[in-house]
């Protein structure tokens, strides 16, 4: 009895030293491993990857999951928010072989943070013969419906329009992501008219709008399009989980959101029906820019 005892001590100890580097949690608070984040995603239509942009780890963790997947034979088609859509010509080129990884990134509006956090995901896709749809709508656009709102976007050629959703486009004012960047703009409330507000509110519509529609574009039957994406556009299964589900209701969209916590092994009621999983990472995670 004492040396089970000690066994015990001695297993406790461990545990308490250990200093993992995640974890993941379904939405209600209860921790999972990754094989059963991994395993939901390949029976999923769509995967919304919703990441922290300059955390180290969560742009591992993303390769981590196509790899896997793709180790389970699952069909995949990948999707990011950090490509714009009118750069899906060169993306194109660049996965074919026409052109160099060099051409890539002097031409396609690659991010500061490319090489080390999105380069990766791109090299995978062209090496295992894997479709890579740029998703985001062009910056420019989005600057424009921030200045003088959705109207504008009328007055676009038809073939800058092939690179937005489809117009007119909804857009659902009382969602509470939107409310909420209403009150991170210093308390304006839509209710009063503020028309800064409202436009502000449309330009980030816009893009989960125009990123949910070439994802459905783009579905493939028996497939899994994995998207990569600021968490803030999917986190409350709003944003482009939103606009896909009003394309199609039935479709299984899993969602990951990312968090950093001081503590990651204590979850917060906040988080509660955050994403589909939550994966908490420590405060003091290397960033990468």
């Amino acid at each position: 009895m004492k040396i089970f005892s000690l066994i015990i001590i001695l297993s406790s100890f461990a545990f308490s030293m250990d200093k993992p580097a995640y974890l993941i949690y379904d939405n209600k608070g209860k921790a999972v491993d990754y094989d059963k984040m991994v395993k939901a995603a390949s029976k999923a239509d769509v995967l919304l990857f919703g990441e922290l942009h300059d955390n180290s780890l969560i742009h591992w963790l993303e390769l981590q999951v196509v790899k896997d997947l793709s180790k389970e034979g699952r069909s995949m088609v990948l999707g990011a928010e950090m490509f714009e859509a009118d750069d899906q010509l060169i993306v194109d080129e660049y996965l074919e072989g026409v052109i160099e990884a060099r051409h890539l990134e002097s031409e396609a509006k690659v991010w500061n943070n490319y090489a080390t956090d999105y380069k990766p995901l791109l090299g995978f896709a062209k090496e295992n013969h894997l479709p890579f749809i740029a998703t985001n709508v062009p910056r420019r656009y989005a600057s424009l419906v921030s200045r003088e709102g959705l109207v504008a976007l009328d007055s676009l050629s038809e073939e800058a329009k092939m690179n937005i959703a489809p117009l007119p486009i909804v857009v659902d004012l009382d969602l509470p992501a939107y409310q909420k960047m209403i009150g991170m703009m210093g308390g304006e409330n839509l209710n009063h008219g503020s028309m800064r507000g409202e436009n502000m509110v449309k330009a980030q519509a816009i893009k989960d709008a125009t990123m949910a529609h070439f994802i459905f574009q783009n579905l493939e039957e028996n497939s899994t399009f994995i998207h990569f994406n600021g968490a803030y556009h999917s986190d409350n299964f709003e944003g482009i989980y939103w606009y896909l589900k009003q394309a199609n209701p039935k479709l299984d969209i899993v969602t990951i959101s990312c968090v950093e916590q001081e503590d990651i092994s204590s979850w917060n009621e906040g988080l509660d029906s955050l994403a589909t999983y939550v994966i908490s990472i420590p405060s003091d995670m290397t960033k990468t820019y």
